[in-house]
């Protein structure tokens, strides 16, 4: 390979010499039609680096939020995905979504310990997973049926919970236990048995 003195190669590469002869109307004075491409290069070096940083291989499936500070723990466990139910220092969310405000569930005297609106998402996504899991939809795979068919059989292995009563309980370290035990009793009601608590490792 030829060893060349050391300088500028993109003009020379790129055949620009048509547009520096001057402009459509024939002018004669010349142009500047350099292409500068090292703004774009640190553009791509910065993008790169930014989607490296933020990529992760073991695909997390929870999300920072804005007054969650999860609860520390020694030991874990990989968590299965799963629907989530959030708890943050103000609001109960489900998927994202909110469900009631922190201060109306310990307002609300509820005997049963029940949390309708929960309830009502928790229910429709149960449904949903389980004609899934059923009909062998696009949400279904080979795996979760058969977690589901162990699990039906007594066995319960935990590499992978069957999907069907399973959810992420990601809640504020904070969080009222009250608050607790109505979301895991409304998660009862819902027939959801399993359910995984988000730590952060000390």
């Amino acid at each position: 390979m030829p060893v060349h003195k050391a300088g500028s190669r993109l003009y020379r590469s790129v055949p620009f010499k048509h547009l520096a002869k001057g402009a459509a109307g024939g002018s004669s004075r010349s142009s500047n039609v350099r292409l500068n491409l090292t703004p774009f290069v640190d553009m791509m070096t910065i993008l790169v680096t930014f989607l490296l940083i933020v990529f992760s291989t073991n695909g997390e499936l929870i999300k920072a939020q804005k007054g969650l500070e999860l609860p520390k723990a020694d030991t874990k466990q990989q968590l299965q995905e799963a629907p989530i139910i959030t708890i943050t220092k103000t609001d109960l969310s489900f998927q994202g979504f909110q469900v009631a405000s922190l201060d109306s569930l310990l307002k609300d005297e509820n005997p049963q310990m029940k949390i309708e609106a929960l309830f009502l998402k928790l229910d429709a996504h149960s449904k949903k997973t389980k004609e899934n899991l059923a009909l062998g939809g696009k949400g279904a795979d080979k795996r979760a049926k058969k977690a589901c068919d162990d699990a039906k059989a007594g066995i319960v292995s935990n590499d992978y919970l069957c999907p069907e009563g399973l959810v992420i309980l990601q809640a504020d370290e904070d969080t009222d236990a009250r608050v607790i035990t109505m979301v895991v009793t409304t998660a009862k009601y819902a027939n959801f048995d399993n359910v995984l608590f988000a730590v952060k490792v000390k």
